[in-house]
């Protein structure tokens, strides 16, 4: 795909990549898939992270370059729900850590450039036959970057160890482009009662909007109380890093810090479905 470009040669360890350097070096032919950032200039410019074993940017390469064996380009969005819990358990850090942006932005520009564009360069058209792509996807927001986004959306809607909500939520494109950037979904039992009702394409949205305008009021925390998280059991799953293994034909484990109780997501479904059935819905009739 990046015929001008030599291999992809890792740095040692992840590190701080500010935004104003990521963002000089997504040129036009960057942007357009035909070249990488400049690897050198990048190495000068990004600062120590982490020097342990948690920061080590070839287990990080390892599964990006899996997914992009594993999956066809025409199945790339199927590589989300692949890609976001086995890199969520192994990136062990902190919600703190992962409001750094420095560390997507060396992901993305340093240590995996050839999947962000792989993932996200689209398809030429007749109205765009040299198709670019969106910076964001190098050096946006949470919700909006390659990697962050995926990162975000296994944090949020794992339940505990088990990412198999994770990984529902991550099959649905409508929720990494919409459910993600809402503070509804930060509430765990919201969250698992979302992917609970998961549909397809503008259902979803239509789903999350009504709840996010409904949670402004109704006070879904008082409605399904959530349970406090286990911050030892989370940082003794951090302490583990590179002693676990990322396993590729089944769900990683993650931190153990507690279930969502599901009496609190049960509460939430019969609200839930009021909201879904009263959404607007292109060709549907609300009864």
């Amino acid at each position: 795909m990046i015929a001008s470009a030599p291999p992809i040669m890792a740095p040692e360890h992840i590190r701080i990549l500010p935004n104003a350097t990521a963002q000089r070096h997504l040129t036009v032919p960057v942007l357009r898939g035909n070249e990488i950032p400049p690897a050198a200039t990048l190495d000068q410019a990004s600062v120590v992270w982490d020097q342990g074993i948690r920061a080590d940017a070839s287990v990080v390469r390892d599964l990006v370059e899996e997914a992009m064996a594993r999956f066809t380009p025409d199945e790339r969005t199927s590589a989300d729900a692949w890609l976001a819990p086995r890199l969520h358990s192994t990136l062990r850090i902190t919600r703190r850590e992962a409001s750094e942006a420095g560390i997507w932005n060396h992901l993305s520009s340093r240590v995996a450039p050839d999947y962000v564009i792989w993932r996200h360069l689209p398809r030429p058209t007749t109205a765009k036959p040299v198709p670019s792509l969106n910076p964001l996807r190098f050096v946006g927001a949470f919700h909006r970057q390659a990697f962050s986004r995926l990162w975000w959306t296994a944090e949020l809607f794992r339940d505990g160890a088990d990412y198999h909500p994770a990984s529902i939520a991550c099959g649905n494109q409508d929720v990494l482009n919409t459910a993600l950037r809402l503070d509804i979904v930060h509430h765990r039992p919201t969250a698992q009662a979302i992917v609970r009702m998961l549909g397809t394409g503008r259902e979803v949205n239509a789903l999350v909007k009504a709840i996010n305008a409904a949670g402004s009021t109704l006070m879904f925390e008082a409605l399904a109380p959530d349970t406090t998280s286990d911050i030892d059991a989370y940082r003794s799953w951090i302490d583990e890093a590179g002693v676990a293994t990322i396993p590729f034909e089944r769900l990683p484990d993650g931190p153990d810090d507690g279930s969502v109780d599901q009496r609190a997501v049960d509460a939430l479904m019969p609200l839930f479905g009021q909201l879904f059935s009263s959404s607007p819905i292109r060709g549907r009739s609300i009864a």
